[in-house]
């Protein structure tokens, strides 16, 4: 797996460094310096797309039967989530398996933490799929239809395949099955603490019907794709092209599911800037303009996930310290 996540960092690595040597290195880094304010601004900004996806989490992690731990709690989470994803050489779920531990450790135990960040994950999955055909919708109003937007929409078909798979696979006790499994493989080879599973197919059921969590949940991180599109219009302003804001909701959409699509690549180098190429192309934005905005966009992921990372470590060693003096709960009970 480490060998695949290495070739596939590489390729994307490549992939970058042609673009930039296609299009332009200098103009590209021309545009970066000139939308510096940008930078900025989409840093600030994001801190609401990461409170809105930290409370959703915390929302369907939620039932009468486990410790209601603070928003903040999430929010830390949810921050490390993003920044191993985006900054360190593994697939793009790495940081859900890591925050899941975390979780776990803060007093929600193994089988809840895992899934609650399966059900957070999947409503995630879903709400960016209803985010990309919504973007894809307005494309189809914006510009005349074209192969290029007949393939985008037949990817988005798959990703929509996908995503109501994955939901409805855990249904039909997908999360069963693999939960029989990992007991089955750490019997065999004498691991322990594996039995902290057990029932996380009934407990990933029994999140889902709570209230109406879930569905809240997933407006929630429905929104915070949706401000992306806020994300992009403010670096093109600062880089001087402005475009309307659904201009911005179509570039996001498609670039966030690029992104998605190259989950093996550490990141999505190369991904995610091919995605933006090409459905800049359709408005009139250069391919260089178009490779500014996402690089732009990796260096907010930089300038989050540097002391998201650190905080994974603050973490790693506060909540090891206080679970290891029996309190599960160290920080004071707050929240939305």
């Amino acid at each position: 797996m480490k060998r695949v996540t290495v070739i596939a960092g590489l390729l994307g690595l490549g992939l970058t460094v042609w673009m930039l040597m296609q299009f332009g290195a200098r103009s590209i880094l021309s545009l970066i310096m000139t939308g510096g304010w940008g930078i900025l601004a989409a840093t600030l900004f994001h801190a609401v797309q990461v409170a809105l996806s930290a409370q959703a989490w915390r929302m369907i992690a939620g039932n009468s039967f486990s410790p209601s731990l603070p928003w903040r709690d999430y929010f830390l989470l949810r921050c490390v989530r993003e920044g191993i994803n985006n900054l360190l050489p593994v697939a793009q779920v790495g940081g859900e398996v890591w925050s899941s531990r975390l979780l776990a450790r803060r007093g929600l135990g193994t089988k809840h933490a895992a899934a609650a960040t399966i059900c957070d994950l999947t409503l995630e999955l879903l709400s960016q799929v209803l985010f990309t055909f919504m973007g894809l919708g307005l494309l189809l109003f914006l510009v005349k239809r074209s192969p290029i937007t007949d393939e985008l929409l037949e990817s988005a078909l798959i990703a929509l395949a996908v995503g109501l798979a994955l939901f409805i696979s855990q249904w039909l006790g997908a999360v069963a099955f693999v939960e029989v499994l990992l007991v089955k493989i750490a019997g065999h080879l004498g691991w322990s603490g594996v039995d902290g599973i057990r029932g996380l197919h009934q407990a990933v059921l029994g999140l889902y019907k709570v209230k109406r969590n879930a569905v809240m949940a997933l407006w929630l991180q429905f929104v915070a794709w949706a401000l992306g599109a806020v994300e992009v219009c403010l670096i093109l302003h600062f880089m001087g092209h402005d475009r309307s804001l659904s201009v911005g909701f179509v570039i996001e959409g498609v670039g966030e599911a690029a992104k998605s699509v190259g989950f093996a690549v550490p990141g999505a180098l190369g991904v995610s800037e091919g995605g933006y190429l090409l459905i800049g192309s359709l408005f009139g934005i250069s391919p260089a303009l178009a490779i500014a905005l996402s690089l732009i966009k990796r260096v907010r992921e930089i300038a989050w996930g540097v002391p998201s990372l650190l905080v994974w470590q603050w973490l790693e060693h506060r909540w090891d310290a206080r679970s290891q003096n029996g309190c599960k709960n160290p920080l004071p009970r707050s929240g939305l």
